[in-house]
């Protein structure tokens, strides 16, 4: 059933007495009653001139910036905002959380950036170990429609927005292990999903193995690499992040190639 026709339900503990230890940093999404004024409906996005508006409020601080780069960035603090309190229902609650497209709303920070949700009510009870039905609801319903609309809008490959999503669900999973509240079976069901190189359609899985961990020779620290770049270095406020699979890549002649190019 459609998330937005079931029926809200009271739960203890609460989505945000969970946000302590490793989410003590963090803000809850905001729970029924009325939206705040300055939240909206993210079904809006469904229309790529009303996502095209609300992504030129970021974008702003980046004049000239690579449009790729740019919408990736946005991507990645609105991916952010959605997989923690997703995660955190579904793993340490057994609750799928509203999070649909149609379902839910979200509120931007001064930047123009997604900094927290509100969502009509609390979840409704999880009662499958599938890997793919457990988050149907963040994947089919809120992912896979923006993630095309992004890639079409920015002209970036849809495959660096699913790896900007399985990055954030990979480091947040590991994350939560810590968390007095883990499930087992429900966080092998989310490393399932990170394991699977196909859908149950037989198609490609885009969120599989979006991290590699190894450890370099003549260390002793494990290091985490994205398996795609997120773009960001072709921006000139930034250089490449911590887990970037382009370290070490001439980047700062790719600049210089972009800009003679310009």
């Amino acid at each position: 059933m459609p998330s937005a026709l079931r029926q809200p339900q009271l739960f203890e503990p609460s989505l945000a007495a969970c946000y302590t230890g490793p989410l003590a940093n963090f803000t809850p999404p905001l729970i029924g009653g009325t939206p705040p004024l300055e939240a909206f409906k993210t079904a809006r996005w469904r229309n790529a001139d009303w996502l095209k508006e609300d992504l030129s409020r970021f974008a702003e601080q980046y004049p000239d910036g690579d449009q790729r780069a740019v919408v990736s960035i946005w991507s990645k603090w609105h991916l952010s905002a959605l997989t923690v309190p997703t995660l955190t229902a579904n793993l340490l609650l057994n609750r799928d959380l509203p999070v649909g497209l149609d379902d839910m709303q979200v509120l931007f920070n001064d930047k123009g950036a997604t900094s927290r949700l509100w969502l009509p009510h609390e979840g409704t009870p999880i009662t499958t170990q599938d890997p793919f039905e457990r988050f149907a609801t963040l994947i089919e319903q809120h992912w896979a429609p923006l993630i095309e609309q992004l890639a079409a809008i920015s002209g970036a490959a849809k495959r660096v927005f699913w790896s900007n999503a399985g990055g954030y669900l990979d480091f947040y999973v590991n994350a939560l292990g810590e968390h007095p509240l883990a499930s087992q079976q429900a966080f092998e069901a989310a490393k399932a999903l990170l394991e699977a190189r196909n859908l149950p359609s037989g198609k490609r899985n885009p969120l599989f193995q979006p991290v590699r961990y190894f450890t370099p020779k003549g260390s002793e620290e494990v290091k985490r690499v994205r398996k795609l770049c997120c773009l960001r270095y072709l921006l000139d406020e930034f250089d490449t992040c911590g887990t970037c699979p382009l370290e070490g890549c001439d980047l700062e002649a790719r600049k210089r190639a972009k800009q003679v190019a310009r």
